[in-house]
C-alpha cells in the first residue's frame, strides 16, 4: 500500500468515525491519535497475528488493538462497499469483454467463479457440527467469488458454513440478485445463431448447466475440445491467482479466524477484499478503474414475489 492510499483511508476513516478521532481519557491525557489505530488495525490485517503484538510497539492494551480492528473493518466496509464492490455495470462488462477477448481468448467472459475457505479457530462447540466437512480437519466459514483477470474481485459473498457445497451457496448468494429482480446489464451477443443477453462465468464441473457458466469438457477426444479445455483451464487461474493474492497479501485470512461471530469475520473478508482492489486501482492495474454509473432501472421481483404470495393466500383460503 502506498503512502498516498494509506493516509487517504487515515483521513476518510477520521472523519467518518467519532471512535477513531483523538480525544482524552478520564486522566485528561491524549488517547491515541487516529493513524496509531489505523496502523495496528492494518498491521493486523496484513499480518495475520494477535492483537497484543502491538503492546511494546504502540504501547496499546489487547483491548484496544482488538477494537480497532473491529471499528476499522466496519468503517470500511460502510464507506468503499458502493465503489470497490460494485456491481458489473456497463461500462465495466465492455472493457471486460475486450480485456478477456486479447488475454484469454474467449470472448464475452465476465470473469471465473470459485470458493474458498476460511479456519474459524473460535467457533462456538455447538455449531462446530455446522461448519465441519469431512476434507477439512478444522471449522471453516467460506467465501464465493468472482474475479476478473486484473484480478479484481468484483463479487463477494462470505458467511455460509463450510460444511455446504458450491451449489448450496450459490442458492442463497446474491449473486443472481439483479437477474431476477430485473436490474441486470443487458450486453446480447450471438452464438451458433442463438441469442444471449448477458456474458458467462468459468466454472468447474460440480456447477449446475446454466447458460451463465461455462464449464470444461471433462474427456475432451477432438483437438477443439481439447483446445477448448486449455483455454479454460488457463483462464480459471485468473480465480486461484487472485486468492493466492489475497491471502499473501492479508495474513490474516490465511490464519484461523480468531473473531467470535460471523458477522466479525465477514466484516474482516469484505475489508481485505476492498483493501485489496483499493491497491490494485492504485496501482494502476485495473481493467476497469472508473466507475461509471448506469441509468436507475427500477426492479420488478417484490411486485412479483406479493402477487405470487397473494395468490398462495387466495388458494389456501
Amino acid at each position: 500500500m502506498s503512502k498516498r492510499l494509506f493516509l487517504k483511508i487515515v483521513s476518510d476513516v477520521q472523519a467518518n468515525n467519532s471512535w477513531f478521532q483523538e480525544g482524552v481519557d478520564g486522566s485528561m491525557k491524549k488517547s491515541f491519535t487516529p493513524m496509531q489505530k489505523v496502523t495496528t488495525a492494518i498491521k493486523q490485517l496484513t499480518t495475520g497475528n494477535p492483537p497484543d503484538e502491538n503492546e511494546e510497539y504502540l504501547n496499546m492494551a489487547e483491548r484496544t488493538s482488538r477494537e480497532c480492528l473491529e471499528y476499522f473493518c466496519e468503517i470500511l466496509c460502510n464507506l468503499y462497499a458502493s465503489k470497490f464492490l460494485r456491481r458489473l455495470t456497463s461500462h465495466d462488462v465492455a472493457l471486460l469483454y475486450q480485456a478477456h477477448d486479447d488475454k484469454h481468448h474467449l470472448p464475452w467472459m465476465l470473469g471465473s467463479l470459485d470458493y474458498t475457505h476460511f479456519v474459524w479457530r473460535m467457533c462456538p462447540t455447538e455449531l462446530r457440527g455446522q461448519y465441519m466437512r469431512g476434507d477439512h480437519r478444522y471449522p471453516t466459514i467460506m467465501l464465493e467469488a468472482v474475479a476478473s483477470q486484473d484480478l479484481w474481485i468484483w463479487h463477494a459473498f462470505c458467511g455460509p458454513p463450510g460444511s455446504q457445497n458450491d451449489n448450496n451457496v450459490l442458492q442463497q448468494s446474491p449473486f443472481f440478485l439483479t437477474q431476477q429482480n430485473g436490474t441486470a446489464v443487458k450486453c446480447p451477443f450471438y452464438v451458433n445463431n442463438h441469442l444471449y443477453n448477458r456474458g458467462y462465468y468459468l466454472t468447474d464441473g460440480i456447477y449446475t448447466t446454466w447458460s451463465v457458466f461455462v464449464k470444461s469438457f471433462p474427456y475432451p477426444h477432438i483437438v477443439k475440445e481439447k483446445k477448448f479445455k486449455r483455454q479454460h483451464e488457463t483462464a480459471r487461474k485468473d480465480m486461484e491467482r487472485a486468492f493466492g493474492v489475497l491471502k499473501a497479501k492479508l495474513g490474516v485470512l490465511n490464519r484461523p479466524m480468531r473473531a467470535m461471530s460471523v458477522k466479525k469475520i465477514r466484516n474482516v473478508v469484505y475489508a481485505c477484499i476492498i483493501m485489496h482492489n483499493m491497491i490494485l486501482i492504485d496501482d494502476g492495474n485495473v481493467i476497469a478503474p472508473v466507475h461509471i454509473r448506469d441509468p436507475t432501472v427500477e426492479p420488478v421481483f417484490d411486485d412479483i414475489f406479493l402477487t405470487s404470495s397473494l395468490m398462495k393466500l387466495r388458494i389456501i383460503n
